[in-house]
């Protein structure tokens, strides 16, 4: 079992390092998927932030994938019209158990043909866009829908990744990832972000009595 990781020049960091964390925790701890990162080419990306990722494969020396996650940031707007990347992502998706995205990764998935009849989640700044293009946005914390999983913006590929292995491999196997991780956010809100006025549906009805029992499940 593979799971792929796309990197690609200007991709938000927290997209695929917060997800990475927890897969290679499931990798280590409870036998999951082997993970790998890929490229167009083994050429050192420079992320969204500045930090530099190197490839490990290319996207012919990687081979099958059973799982892709696809992530975003402001970059995504111009990968989407790369024809060689959104062939591939279609390409494994084709074949894959799953293909999952992170924040504006989502247009990535959409360019790709992968939203079509299918719900998805997005970055709040970017709902409009996509629904713009026909896609189903829903304003969740992440989303399944007939194997395509999306998330909202940069932290919430956390939830979406702990989520995708208690559905994948068990309850038990997701919660020892999340307590290696030591992942148990506190639940305090900082101001009143649901006030916001493009605050998606699920961040409007946070409370800060209630905030660290939410689930964010897009089930």
């Amino acid at each position: 079992m593979k799971f792929g990781f796309l990197c690609y020049p200007g991709f938000e960091e927290l997209d695929l390092i917060g997800p990475w964390e927890m897969a290679t925790m499931w990798q280590h701890y409870n036998g999951g998927p082997e993970c790998l990162t890929v490229g167009v080419d083994l050429a050192p990306v420079t992320c969204a932030k500045g930090l530099v990722v190197a490839p490990a494969h290319d996207f012919t020396s990687v081979g099958a994938l059973d799982y892709l996650l696809v992530p975003g940031g402001v970059a995504a707007f111009e990968v989407m019209k790369d024809a060689h990347v959104v062939e591939y992502i279609r390409g494994v998706a084709a074949n894959a158990k799953a293909t999952l995205s992170v924040c504006t990764g989502s247009f990535l998935l959409q360019a790709a043909g992968l939203l079509k009849e299918r719900s998805a989640a997005t970055h709040w700044l970017a709902i409009e866009r996509l629904r713009a293009l026909g896609v189903d946005v829903q304003e969740r914390r992440f989303v399944e829908s007939d194997g395509v999983w999306s998330s909202s913006g940069v932290s919430a590929g956390i939830d979406m990744m702990l989520a995708f292995i208690a559905q994948q491999a068990g309850d038990e196997v997701a919660a020892n990832v999340q307590l290696q991780a030591e992942y148990f956010p506190n639940g305090h809100l900082y101001g009143a972000p649901g006030e916001h006025p493009k605050a998606p549906a699920y961040i409007r009805e946070l409370k800060r009595s209630s905030y660290g029992a939410q689930s964010g499940s897009g089930d």
